[in-house]
């Protein structure tokens, strides 16, 4: 008696992938169909929306969520949360307008230790984490609490007032100010030079992310840290690099605040981290780590970019902007949930 011999079945290394399933592992899909969708909601709303002045409106606070929201996004991706990244911006910008107005430091100088502060500030975070083995919540909980407690007791120690300005007297202003707070002019129209480094953050992120060995550890200590261990991936160094570059935003951030508004609240950033939070998981990562894109992110600071600035331009009360974003935030994990199970449904 004669048998069929079974047809070979493809390796899944080799076997071809459409398109759809290509589409589904985008971690950054559900966000650009918002972003989409957003876009003509409220350009239909209000014909300003969508002309030359209404983008450089709503590109603006996009940018300086965008930033961050690709730090968070990384460390998010890594498995981790940072809620002391909003306030941070305060400690970053007070450091430098505290030593530069009051103590008359060279501005370079100020920089330089209000980076060294913030990264102390990412490594003692990331440090604690892997230390103790706490949730990150926790950890950076304690560390918002914190730093929100010394921003306005040591600016009120050292000014009388809740604030610092007067950087744009100090001497050698004019080139950070170039650096951070500058405009470019695009066919007439003035844009943030912050707009472009947003753009810069995310190139660099999403290259990280795809062409190092940085970044294939990123996704393996995020989806199995014990698992990565075991492989010889540094997870310990990993976390802590990324808790570090979350504080290296915050620095960038908290100073294009400064040297734009030329002076900075101690309560600047209380509150944005959930901003990043939310735009990092608009923009596809999983609250669980391990999967996640910089592009994704940037797309979710974009559509929070524009619902801020669409609410003011359709004639709307702004208080519901917290309404739209936590909407925004739901249904993106509702998204991201669906999209995963059609992703490994795809696989089979």
């Amino acid at each position: 008696m004669t048998t069929t011999a079974a047809p070979p079945t493809l390796d899944e290394r080799v076997a071809k992938v459409g398109i759809l399933r290509r589409l589904l592992l985008k971690p950054e899909l559900g966000s650009m169909i918002g972003a989409i969708v957003v876009f003509v909601f409220f350009a239909i709303q209000s014909s300003v929306f969508w002309h030359s002045d209404g983008f450089a409106n709503w590109l603006d606070p996009a940018s300086t969520y965008g930033i961050m929201a690709v730090v968070v996004a990384l460390l998010m991706i890594g498995g981790q949360f940072d809620l002391s990244a909003g306030v941070q911006l305060g400690t970053a910008g007070l450091t430098t307008a505290i030593l530069t107005t009051q103590y008359h430091t060279v501005v370079w100088v100020s920089l330089a230790v209000s980076l060294a502060i913030c990264l102390a500030i990412g490594f003692i975070n990331g440090y604690l984490v892997m230390r103790t083995g706490l949730p990150s919540f926790i950890i950076t909980l304690g560390s918002f609490l914190m730093l929100q407690g010394i921003n306005l007791g040591v600016t009120k120690l050292l000014t009388d007032t809740v604030s610092v300005g007067g950087i744009d007297q100090e001497p050698y202003y004019s080139v950070p100010h170039k650096i951070f707070a500058s405009q470019i002019t695009v066919f007439g129209q003035a844009y943030y030079i912050a707009i472009a480094w947003w753009v810069v953050f995310t190139i660099a992120a999403t290259y990280l992310l795809a062409k190092t060995r940085f970044g294939n550890w990123i996704f393996a200590v995020g989806g199995d840290e014990t698992a990565s261990r075991n492989v010889g991936v540094p997870a310990k160094r990993t976390t802590i690099s990324l808790f570090m570059l979350v504080s290296f935003g915050a620095w960038f951030v908290g100073n294009i605040y400064l040297f734009r508004l030329t002076s900075i609240q101690a309560n600047t950033g209380l509150g944005f981290e959930l901003i990043y939070i939310a735009a990092a998981v608009i923009g596809g990562c999983l609250l669980t780590g391990g999967f996640g894109s910089a592009v994704g992110a940037s797309i979710g600071a974009l559509i929070i970019g524009m619902t801020s600035q669409g609410i003011v331009y359709a004639g709307w009360d702004s208080d519901w902007f917290k309404f739209f974003l936590g909407a925004m935030l739901l249904l993106a994990v509702l998204t991201n949930q669906l999209v995963r199970k059609l992703a490994e449904q795809s696989r089979r």
